[in-house]
């Protein structure tokens, strides 16, 4: 991030500096080959016997202590859980003849089960007595599909470290047999899997795998009898995984919403486990804690619920408000994110959030979208103008191709160019070239909140910056917008270029035209009516979808705005203004 003062003014509350102009470059596009090829060998060592022998080491007999689990879980799975089988994304899995040698679920199903996440959910909802048996029959599952077989996705290192976390939270889930030698086993394995983190957890991709990685190797060196000596390496290796996976805003390098719940999660797990040995969990943490916080109630719509960006899914407000407790950090959104990208205006009931940064770079992100300069729009509790989102969290039973779409240009409420991205998504699922650059200015007054923004994702194919204005009234009733393409650089195709610009709408509102064609009723739940009215070119009301908290695809509406551009350009306002 560099920044270029137009001219020099005091910060504004919240810390909004007015007339500054930020400029966010984009990184690197992908690990480098050297990276690749050092994470393909780590993991063909795995099944060596030099790599057999370091996992040896003492037996434990029991843990020092049992930390609590500062998250609660939820509920509708783990009531699945005492009825016989998984839920997962609307998927269900029978426990009865469940095999972890050969499951056929998707991959964050997967993850789910062989994490042990539903540990957390299974004690949301029952006593010891009703979940010992499930939880020591399952364990005594995996343990003879993976406890000796060090290979595939059970042993990869962000697993074992979320393993480590649940197992040692849920010790009487796992632990109250009677059985020698099944309670040996379990402890053994998990210091074998501490040992594997030894070696595995800076090969890791960067973000939340890597920060659970190594919170589950501090877990078992405060928790297994033996591992204080080994405590300030794996420390060190969480600071470093830390300074790779957040800004210094606080925001994730990976630009999604969800992977700061997921971080906010791992460290408030991981302070109970240093609370449990009577411990303070290590500054860098708190502090990370103290600054993702902020950046994560930023994204957060009028319902408190997160927005959909870069992959992520709308999460429910009652989730974030218990990570977010759970953390023990009180403070109010960050409106104005420099690294993070997202840009915060708030007036009366209403929130609108901007993206007004470059997708993540290639190393950081698993989904990434193209979704610079869009933005999301509530009104109290109702999401007005949405992404479709989750293209990262949909269903299984969501068609690849349409999944796939999710991360398109397209899916967000911005502007397309000849229904093109703004920055290229590859074949291999990795982003190309396209943003490099936002540039961006804000101004807050009593009576508007004013952002001024563009990127540069489509000069080189066609020679335009979209430039987005977007103004919102203090009263949040009322929101003004105009889309720009501004010539730039050498015109690479003669004549006009079609444009589109879309916006999403939330889940139940309901859109209707009016007699001009040049505007729209806007419906929402509860009674309240927004109309949307755009200037010149044509206006249509067609099918879109979003993708909901359990990833499936809800049927929506989108407005869209479209027309074509000349050598000079093209400049489109619209207007979105609560009647009642």
């Amino acid at each position: 991030m560099s920044q270029q003062d137009d001219k020099a003014v005091d910060s504004g509350p919240d810390g909004i500096e007015q007339g500054k102009r930020l400029v966010r470059s984009g990184g690197d596009r992908g690990l480098s080959l050297a990276e690749r090829l050092s994470q393909t060998f780590d993991r063909l060592t795995w099944r060596t016997p030099i790599h057999s022998f370091r996992l040896k080491g003492r037996y434990p007999l029991k843990l020092i202590a049992v930390p609590d689990d500062p998250v609660f879980g939820d509920v509708a799975r783990g009531q699945a859980l005492l009825a016989g089988h998984f839920l997962w994304r609307g998927e269900q899995l029978a426990i009865a003849g469940l095999d972890f040698r050969t499951l056929d679920v998707a991959p964050g199903y997967a993850d789910y089960l062989h994490s042990f996440a539903w540990l957390r959910d299974l004690s949301s909802v029952a006593t010891r007595v009703q979940g010992a048996p499930i939880a020591e029959g399952l364990m005594s599952r995996w343990l003879l599909a993976h406890a000796e077989k060090v290979a595939g996705a059970a042993w990869r290192p962000d697993l074992w470290g979320r393993r480590i976390l649940f197992w040692t939270a849920h010790a009487p889930l796992i632990l109250s047999s009677t059985d020698l030698v099944y309670r040996s086993k379990v402890l053994n394995t998990l210091a074998r899997g501490a040992r594997h983190l030894d070696r595995g957890a800076d090969k890791t991709p960067p973000g939340p795998k890597r920060v659970a990685a190594w919170s589950g190797l501090l877990a078992a060196r405060l928790l297994i009898p033996g591992g204080d000596a080994g405590l300030a390496f794996a420390e060190a290796g969480l600071t470093r995984a830390l300074g790779t996976a957040l800004f210094e805003d606080g925001g994730a390098v990976s630009r999604a919403p969800d992977a700061l719940l997921d971080i906010a999660a791992l460290l408030a797990t991981l302070r109970e486990c240093y609370e449990a040995r009577r411990l303070a969990l290590p500054e860098v943490a708190e502090s990370a804690l103290a600054r993702l916080v902020p950046a994560l109630l930023g994204v957060c719509h009028a319902d408190r619920g997160l927005a959909s960006w870069q992959g992520s899914g709308p999460v429910p407000a009652e989730r974030v408000a218990q990570v977010i407790e759970a953390t023990g950090v009180r403070a109010r959104p960050l409106k104005q994110a420099r690294e993070w990208g997202y840009q915060r205006l708030t007036g009366g009931k209403a929130v609108l959030i901007v993206d007004a940064a470059p997708p993540p770079v290639a190393r950081a992100v698993d989904g990434g979208c193209a979704s610079t300069l869009a933005f999301e729009f509530s009104d109290g509790a109702t999401r007005l103008i949405v992404n479709c989102g989750g293209a990262r969290d949909a269903s299984p039973r969501l068609p690849r191709t349409l999944a796939e779409g999710l991360r398109t240009t397209a899916a967000h409420s911005t502007l397309t160019l000849d229904d093109s991205n703004s920055t290229a998504i590859l074949s291999d699922g990795s982003l190309g070239k396209g943003v490099t650059a936002v540039e961006l200015s804000r101004q807050e007054s009593d009576g508007a909140s004013r952002i001024e923004a563009n990127h540069d994702g489509y000069v080189r194919r066609f020679g335009f910056i979209h430039r987005r204005q977007l103004v919102l009234a203090g009263d949040g009733r009322e929101l003004r917008g105009e889309d720009a393409l501004l010539p730039k650089g050498r015109r690479r195709r003669p004549g006009t270029t079609p444009f589109a610009i879309r916006f999403h709408l939330g889940r139940g509102v309901e859109a209707s035209p009016t007699a001009d064609g040049l505007a729209a009723v806007l419906r929402v739940p509860g009674g309240a009516l927004w109309q949307f009215r755009a200037r010149g070119d044509s206006l249509a009301i067609e099918d879109s979808l979003w993708i909901d908290p359990e990833g499936r695809p809800i049927a929506t509406q989108q407005l869209v705005i479209t027309g074509a551009a000349d050598a000079g350009g093209a400049s489109i306002s619209w207007a979105l203004k609560r009647a009642r």
